[in-house]
């Protein structure tokens, strides 16, 4: 887990132990910020899952429950997706580039030709 997701993950608590039940309309609010909460915190997760561990659109949906066409608008949301988005949605452009935006990291090797018979040299 990176820092914005462990930052939503925390959020999500946070806003979950502050839920008011003194009331029910209290109730309503503090549950609705809890859930955005959370829901914040999938859509990083989610992405994470898409862009850092290889996961398909559709393996994310069915680990989250949701439908594979309900997965790229939250993707557009997230921190770690959002520059890729496009009408608010990330397609299959955008995770190709972020995925290998990511591997950016790794250092390149060098491979040395081989002579196929050239004797100018």
């Amino acid at each position: 887990m990176n820092d914005e997701l462990n930052t939503r993950y925390s959020d999500a608590v946070s806003a979950l132990s502050e839920v008011d039940l003194t009331s029910s309309t209290s109730a309503v609010t503090s549950l609705t910020r809890a859930r955005d909460a959370v829901q914040s915190a999938l859509d990083e997760a989610m992405a994470q899952a898409v862009t850092l561990e290889g996961a398909s659109l559709r393996q994310v949906a069915a680990l989250a429950g949701i439908a594979p066409n309900s997965v790229s608008p939250r993707l557009a949301r997230s921190a770690t997706l959002s520059a890729y988005s496009r009408d608010g949605r990330v397609d299959a452009a955008g995770i190709t580039l972020a995925r290998a935006d990511n591997q950016e990291d790794a250092p390149m090797r060098f491979v040395r030709r081989k002579s196929k018979g050239n004797t100018r040299d």
